[in-house]
């Protein structure tokens, strides 16, 4: 039995080869923060198109931004606690540098004081 079509139809083949042709892009973005912390950041871009297509707009695919994300250039309010969390744990790490020349010296002195009392 022969498959008939409709006049005036488009089949699957037509609009899948039309897609291919010309190609959709998917752009989606969703953030999901608590109290102005970012828990959850997600970016998807799906591109649905032939290779021919793909590597003709790609430039502009890649370089295409979402009228709706929030521009990144932004500091956010953690970089400066990471910054400043940086910054003790290098002071941290000289103070305790500091502390253990001076445990190592006081043991000498005593090694030095025990040798002249005997």
């Amino acid at each position: 039995m022969a498959v008939e079509r409709a006049a005036g139809g488009t089949s699957l083949i037509d609009v899948l080869d039309r897609v291919l042709d010309k190609g959709i892009v998917i752009d989606a973005w969703v953030r999901v923060s608590l109290v102005g912390i970012d828990l959850i950041t997600v970016e998807a871009r799906v591109v649905v198109a032939s290779i021919d297509t793909y590597l003709k707009y790609s430039e502009a695919v890649g370089a295409a931004a979402t009228a709706s994300r929030p521009a990144l250039d932004a500091p956010r309010p953690y970089d400066e606690l990471a910054a400043e969390n940086a910054a003790l744990r290098a002071q941290l790490d000289v103070t305790q540098m500091a502390a253990v020349k001076q445990i190592a010296a006081v043991k000498v002195r005593k090694r030095a004081t025990r040798r002249r009392v005997r």
